[in-house]
């Protein structure tokens, strides 16, 4: 066993596989009280909880890489009030205090020279001992940490076999899954702590994909937002949207949509934009400049330079520092890294359409650094600081310095037995059986562009609305309806509106609801009745006993 496990933490693969099931190899039978599924921050905080309440895991990883976004470049954590975090999750952000309390963690630059500056508070919090703010490689070794410490069982780059063949389930209880290799995982619970919910979907649970109308669960900031601009995110001055600017006969640039837009609070099945949260250097002995992608054309980013025309000079204001001269860098402004209308169908899409996909964000983002370090449009003092950046030489080794996750801000999200919704996310009511919190805007990026009935390019879909307090995040929204499925817990896809999502979906929400599911399933199978039907006080007393914060 301890041989099988060395191998498995020791062997680390970025190959895809063929997405398609393998006849050629013998299938293993692997078993364990508990199967999750994904590689994300959740998966192993849950596993580690399985752990430490003496049952048996196994987690099957579709990614090579463990820690989803935490340790894929999003290093400015989204915290909203660091209060609330608890468990597991505070946990993961203390051995980051520890990791940068080491003069050695400091490669190229002296502790006392980092800014210091967190979302909130300071990154570093010596009076509780958390770090908010770290690097990919940080996060990846504590994610890497945990498993050796708990001595984990981890089963990397195997894909969910999608099809009916990949899952047996019977009377509402999933028996087993299947991956594309073959293998075959048997468990008493099931978690599925993917971004995309493909194990829920599978399992056949109810979930919805793009916003809802304002009108289903009574919301304002649901559905089409047209005209509301909360983060600056959109196009100030008036830009033409045409090739031949105002020449409506030439043609619309690229990365503009032509459909018509609906009216305000309507519905659709449309996302936010996804982007690589990409982390960058100005260390002239650790950076790299940044490459020309294959296929680059400079056209697709004539609105970029419109806007420069414009006057507009917010190009570095979310490149947010991270220790080691880096930053996290997030999309800014009415064009940046977000790759708006290009992930409709990646929630729902199979295997080889969502590589295509992800490739396709890289490429446009590798396109558009090189276009601002190299092309003669981008105004000089634009240019001259462009030239102090480049991919770090440290981060992401096996991937070209590229992040290998892409930030999949919202794809399927479960309608399951209690729905989070608008009021609840914004603190304005008592949702029942907590498990958790949050306290995080109500944070949505844009979802399309569009030609506006004057003529003009714009986005629309950015909403960002602060809560009133912090809010508790109800047990039923990770819960499946029992009729459908009897032993799954769901804590990234949870039950939630579009806009709810929009501030539940942090990686410490993330990992504070995969803790707790873990919870949930482990007192489900001592007492061996349905997560639905388990006791909240048994619930509740547990997860206090291992530090979660479920009120205010």
């Amino acid at each position: 066993m301890k041989k099988m496990l060395v191998l498995i933490l020791c062997t680390i693969s970025l190959s895809f596989p063929s997405f398609k099931t393998s006849s050629s190899i013998k299938a293993n039978v692997r078993t364990a009280d508990v199967i999750i599924y994904g590689g994300t921050s959740a998966a192993i905080t849950a596993a580690v909880q399985v752990k430490k309440m003496g049952k048996s895991v196994i987690i099957v990883s579709p990614d090579s890489h463990l820690g989803g976004l935490s340790s894929g470049g999003l290093g400015f954590t989204d915290t909203g009030n660091k209060e609330v975090i608890g468990g597991l999750s505070r946990e993961f952000y203390q051995r980051l205090y520890a990791h940068y309390q080491d003069p050695e963690a400091w490669n190229w630059q002296k502790k006392e020279e980092y800014g210091n500056k967190g979302q909130g508070t300071p990154a570093i919090d010596g009076a509780n001992r958390t770090m908010w703010i770290f690097e990919p490689h940080a996060a990846e070794k504590v994610f890497e940490d945990f498993v050796k410490e708990y001595k984990l069982v981890v089963f990397r780059n195997e894909w969910l076999d999608r099809s009916s063949n990949g899952i047996v389930k019977t009377n509402g209880s999933i028996g087993s899954i299947k991956t594309l290799s073959g293998n075959v995982y048997k468990g008493k619970m099931f978690i599925d702590a993917t971004y995309e919910g493909d194990l829920m979907a599978l399992a056949g649970v109810s979930y919805h994909v793009g916003r809802e109308a304002n009108s289903v669960y009574n919301e304002k900031w649901n559905g089409i937002q047209a005209g509301i601009f909360h983060h600056g995110h959109h196009f100030k001055s008036k830009i033409s949207p045409y090739k031949i600017v105002g020449n409506t006969s030439s043609g619309l640039l690229p990365e503009i949509s032509s459909e018509k837009l609906r009216s305000n609070g309507t519905g659709d099945n449309k996302i936010q934009a996804y982007c690589f949260r990409m982390c960058l250097s100005n260390h002239p002995e650790n950076r790299i400049s940044f490459p020309k992608p294959v296929g680059y054309d400079a056209a697709r980013y004539e609105l970029v330079a419109r806007v420069f025309d414009a006057g507009w000079r917010e190009l570095f204001d979310k490149y947010d520092a991270i220790p080691n001269r880096k930053t996290d860098t997030n999309n800014h402004g009415p064009f940046s890294t977000d790759y708006i209308g290009k992930n409709y169908d990646y929630p729902e899409a199979s295997y080889e359409r969502r590589q295509q996909i992800i490739k396709d964000h890289e490429l446009y983002q590798k396109g558009l650094l090189y276009f601002l370090q190299n092309d003669p449009s981008v105004p000089a003092d634009v240019h001259e600081q462009m030239q102090k950046w480049g991919l770090p030489k440290d981060e992401f080794k096996d991937n070209g310095n590229w992040p290998h996750q892409l930030y999949i801000r919202e794809a399927r999200r479960m309608i399951g037995d209690f729905v989070m919704t608008e009021a609840d996310a914004l603190g304005k009511t008592v949702v029942p059986k907590p498990i958790g919190m949050g306290s995080y805007t109500l944070d949505s990026h844009n979802i399309q562009r569009y030609v506006t009935e004057d003529g003009y390019v714009q986005n629309e879909g950015d909403i960002g609305v602060h809560p009133d307090k912090p809010y508790s995040i109800a047990y039923g929204s990770i819960l499946p309806k029992e009729s459908e499925c009897n032993n799954l817990l769901v804590p990234v896809c949870v039950s939630s509106s579009h806009i709810a999502y929009g501030s539940i979906r942090m990686e410490p929400v993330f990992m504070i609801l995969g803790q707790s599911a873990a919870t949930a399933a482990v007192l489900s199978i001592e007492k061996k009745i349905a997560p639905q039907r388990l006791s909240y006080t048994d619930l509740e007393a547990t997860l206090i006993k291992f530090g979660q914060k479920l009120t205010l």
